[in-house]
């Protein structure tokens, strides 16, 4: 028999530690390939971790609440064969490399990473590791912006800042500046008689703290407008069943939301932006995200990658697809990644409006709200009447960094023309 390593396997560009939530099987238990042996959470997602062989779980290394790199051996299986063998990762070469001590210096406390007086405020996306590696070396968080990152939408990676501690002592000295808390600490509240405490998941830490940041980062404006969606409405009850019928997939209406969305990007693309620093990234790609609420109550926002480039059916495949695993504990980091632009869905609760918080980096939010029956003054040939319409509002907060109120108004009515505008010929 052979020993076989399961590897925490990479999860996505900036992701390079996750928490073990818990096992699936035990030690002892025999698992198949492909089975999903652990489930795991990074600070964008939960996901399982499933053997790419079969064999026994003969010891696990890493406990439930323990926290794993990626490449970290998490379990030993017991298989078929000699030797000794573990899961291939992949992992890039860096552009720059520090020297082996250095490395060594900096890599092993890492491991039991001591208290630091270094914070970092929400102006800056760290991964877990970089932000160990930057409070263990007190960078500051002005140093930290100085660095040029490689990773995805320009974030520090670890060997980014592996190569500036590396050649630190050639930088010139740069003085911290002073780090704006947040917020301010919370107000501790007394507990009386009956009251039930329910601490706070890990997901629901997560939450609020993006919340929080995302907050103290965007200057909030959010502009209303209601829609007559009648026709969609007419074109969804006449396509529905056939849709389901040929694709076995359910018709809702987000897919003619995101749609509508999609084309109003495509009108005004300076919606589709982020900020970093002082610069405006204009995005090429147009990725949607798409608030989801969890049965645990809990919210998650997968990503529809390149949905300018899908078909009605095709978005309406892929929006089933990222809520049913998002419900499910089955998406990847992945999915989770790269948003431009999202759509909240808060009628699906019966709401009619809301004030969405932007997610950062992203500059606007969408929210849908519940569609309604309503009397309205119709303008025809023979002069006014009033019809029963199917009306919804639509509420969008947008980051007035850089949307003013003329560009995040003139997005917002574009949605609402190419819904009430809506053929009731499409083809889907």
């Amino acid at each position: 028999m052979a020993e076989y390593k399961l590897l925490l396997p990479s999860m996505g560009e900036g992701v390079m530690e996750a928490t073990i939530i818990t096992w699936l099987f035990n030690e002892g238990d025999n698992v198949k390939e492909d089975d999903s042996v652990v489930e795991i959470a990074t600070d964008k997602v939960d996901s399982d971790v499933p053997t790419p062989v079969s064999g026994k779980i003969v010891k696990i290394l890493k406990q439930k609440d323990e926290v794993a790199k990626v490449g970290e051996a998490i379990a030993i299986l017991e298989i078929e064969g000699e030797g000794t063998s573990s899961e291939e990762v992949k992992t890039e070469t860096p552009a720059a490399t520090p020297d082996t001590e250095t490395l060594k210096t900096i890599e092993e406390p890492l491991q039991t990473v001591a208290a630091s007086n270094v914070e970092f405020s929400g102006d800056l996306y760290l991964s877990p590791l970089v932000k160990s590696i930057a409070q263990q070396e007190n960078i500051s968080e002005t140093e930290l912006k100085s660095i040029k990152g490689s990773g995805l939408e320009g974030r520090i990676t670890k060997e980014d800042i592996l190569a500036y501690v590396a050649n630190r002592g050639n930088q010139p000295a740069q003085q911290a500046a002073p780090v704006q808390a947040v917020s301010a600490p919370a107000a501790t509240v007394p507990v009386s008689a009956g009251d039930e405490i329910i601490p706070m998941d890990r997901m629901r830490k997560i939450i609020a703290e993006n919340m929080v940041k995302a907050k103290h980062i965007a200057p909030h404006v959010t502009s209303f407008i209601e829609t007559d969606v009648t026709n969609v409405v007419k074109w969804r009850n006449k396509n529905k069943a056939i849709f389901e019928k040929r694709e076995g997939e359910k018709l809702t209406f987000m897919p003619i939301f995101v749609k509508a969305i999609v084309k109003a990007i495509q009108d005004f693309p300076m919606i589709n932006v982020s900020i970093s620093g002082d610069n405006i990234i204009k995005k090429k790609n147009i990725n949607i995200g798409m608030a989801t609420a969890l049965p645990d109550g809990n919210l998650i926002v997968p990503v529809i990658k390149n949905a300018d480039q899908l078909s009605l059916s095709g978005l309406a495949k892929a929006i089933n697809d990222l809520a049913y695993r998002a419900r499910n504990k089955k998406l990847r980091p992945e999915d989770t990644q790269g948003a431009t632009y999202t759509i909240s869905n808060v009628g699906s609760f019966g709401n009619l409006m809301g004030t969405p918080i932007i997610p950062q980096p992203q500059v606007a939010i969408l929210a849908i709200g519940a569609i309604v029956k309503k009397p309205a003054v119709l303008e025809t040939a023979d002069g006014d009447v009033i019809a029963i319409r199917n009306l919804m509002f639509m509420s969008h907060s947008y980051d007035h960094r850089v949307v003013d109120g003329s560009l995040g108004g003139m997005m917002l009515k574009h949605v609402h023309d190419y819904l009430e505008n809506w053929d009731l010929n499409t083809e889907i």
